[in-house]
């Protein structure tokens, strides 16, 4: 299969999602995230989350349930409600492009 027919294949399934832009994303962590999970994504308080490399997906997930009351927390809750779809996907990437390493201890 050539690789434009496997490319049209997928553009309906990309549709719908907006491409994500991290540099956007870092912007908005500065402003609304890093007291509590760190610009670098290493939370900076015990009770929020590591949020380096984690998935895209997952983040854009919480983000919006956080925003619908779907899930609730007292600082996300609030933080999350002005947050608009495209910066939701613009954070979530930021903190998804964050590449982390662990070191297993012998």
């Amino acid at each position: 299969m050539s690789r434009l027919l496997i490319a049209l294949m997928l553009l309906p399934a990309l549709a719908g999602h907006a491409i994500a832009d991290p540099a956007a994303g870092r912007s908005i962590a500065k402003k609304k995230c890093q007291i509590c999970h760190g610009i670098d994504g290493i939370a900076k308080i015990p009770i929020a989350p590591h949020l380096a490399g984690e998935s895209q997906i997952y983040l854009e997930t919480q983000l919006k349930a956080f925003r619908s009351g779907k899930r609730k927390n007292e600082m996300m809750s609030v933080v999350s409600k002005s947050l608009t779809d495209e910066e939701i996907t613009n954070l979530a990437e930021w903190y998804n492009s964050i590449q982390i390493t662990a070191t297993i201890p012998e």
